[in-house]
């Protein structure tokens, strides 16, 4: 396994390049399944969970080729109905081919999926809108399986315990599309990467209305044809960097960035204290506000177009060096704070009750060895790292390849002090200048008795 090596404090300027989004990819990518023909995408990113959801077509013997971000993908050799355990453990996304299969096989049998370590994270609106399609479902064993004698058109109603799902919106949208009549899904998530596989249906040939809202409605077409796409810039890579810029006091530009898909973010951000212009349309420079003081937030993440799950962890970890009490509530999935006891070790101070994490602002923290629990925990840690005094050490950052490309270098070319390495634990507070200490205890003492 790698590991960062961290040297923090130094501020982060220059540019940087947004990549492709990851989640959007992944569902475009099991899209192609669905047409008569290969479907080209553009812009996409080379990432660990790109690379499984192609060991996962690999499997269903569907070609795709990627090389300098494009990808292509031909189905034209599609004809396996089931994916195994050991594929699905590797990523949650897995089961957006669960909607492909069923649509074009009429038959799949797929073990549930793994992920990313962040709470319950159910399939049941999946399975709820496959049946009300007309999908027979049965459970065995850890594997789902399913049939059908031809999809039909229905209405489906997928608001869930924790709101929308985008997965199952995404699944049922794509089974949708080449089911016999009309089908109208209630309650759909809105996210951009739903909207962006709405569209690309449409350029397949799907028939949509209401792209963007949350009642869409399909009436099912009998052929979809490949197309060629680019996939949209990640605005969860896009709002890494953007908390990367602040938290080191630095002066970032992001390019290829779609500032319409990150208000709610960029609202948080300017309300902490942080100046974001807009350089054309597709680029946002971003840097601590020179006349304004950092302000803590009380702020919950929530389906599109509220602040995205996946940012709190990096917002989090700003929140721990800016001065006040802030709180942070999740309620997409409210035990994603197990990156806010690896801050603690870096001197943050964190208390989790319930669904909401209560912080109480340092002045700055202190390298440490901490350890990644998932994607946005060890990308919110490695942040947290670039700000601390001192080293540390970031550790599993394989969850980190899932989601962000070349992330290490990326940094690095901003000016941060980052190496990724070979994981060799050495721990950063395993030495002390106790006469620093003392002197502390010193000043400490006259402050108290004054």
């Amino acid at each position: 396994m790698d590991m960062y090596s961290i040297v923090g404090g130094t501020p982060l300027r220059g540019t940087v390049k947004i990549s492709g989004s990851k989640n959007a990819c992944l569902p475009l990518m099991c899209a192609a399944l669905l047409g008569e023909g290969p479907t080209v995408l553009e812009n996409v990113p080379d990432l660990r969970d790109i690379r499984s959801m192609m060991l996962l077509l690999e499997h269903l013997n569907v070609r795709a080729i990627l090389k300098n971000g494009r990808m292509i993908i031909d189905p034209v050799s599609f004809d396996t109905d089931w994916v195994p355990y050991d594929m699905m453990r590797r990523m949650r996304a897995s089961m957006y081919a669960f909607g492909p299969m069923i649509t074009m096989r009429r038959r799949a049998a797929v073990s549930k999926p793994g992920g990313c370590n962040i709470g319950n994270r159910p399939i049941d609106l999946h399975l709820r809108g496959f049946r009300s399609l007309g999908v027979q479902m049965v459970e065995r064993q850890g594997y789902v399986h399913a049939r059908h004698e031809g999809l039909k058109g229905a209405e489906v109603n997928l608001l869930g315990s924790n709101g929308p799902s985008v997965g199952a919106t995404c699944n049922v949208l794509m089974a949708a599309a080449l089911a016999k009549g009309r089908s109208v899904i209630q309650h759909a998530a809105r996210e951009p990467e739903v909207q962006e596989l709405a569209n690309l249906l449409v350029a397949m040939g799907a028939r949509i209305d209401g792209i963007g809202s949350s009642t869409l409605a399909i009436d099912g077409v009998e052929r979809l044809n490949g197309v060629k796409w680019r996939v949209q810039p990640d605005r969860i890579e896009a709002a890494t960097f953007a908390v990367a810029s602040v938290i080191t006091d630095g002066d970032v530009l992001l390019t290829n960035v779609d500032p319409t898909t990150m208000t709610a973010t960029l609202w948080a951000l300017r309300e902490w204290g942080a100046e974001i212009d807009h350089q054309g349309e597709d680029a946002l420079r971003v840097r601590r506000g020179k006349d304004c003081p950092m302000r803590p937030l009380e702020i919950e993440t929530g389906p599109y177009p509220g602040i995205a799950t996946d940012t709190q962890p990096l917002i989090s970890a700003l929140l721990a060096v800016t001065p006040g009490v802030s709180k942070v509530r999740d309620t997409i999935y409210r035990d994603r704070f197990m990156h806010a006891l690896e801050l603690n070790r870096m001197g943050a101070k964190t208390t989790q009750e319930d669904d909401s994490l209560s912080i109480n602002g340092v002045s700055s923290l202190e390298g440490a060895a901490v350890m990644a629990s998932d994607l946005r925990a060890g990308a919110a840690l490695t942040l947290a790292a670039l700000a601390a005094e001192g080293s540390s050490q970031v550790r599993r950052i394989y969850h980190v390849d899932r989601g962000y490309e070349r992330f290490d270098q990326k940094l690095a070319a901003l000016g941060a002090r980052i190496v990724r390495t070979a994981e060799e634990f050495q721990d950063p507070g395993a030495e002390i200048d106790w006469s620093s200490v003392e002197q502390a205890e010193q000043v400490s003492e006259v402050e108290t008795r004054a």
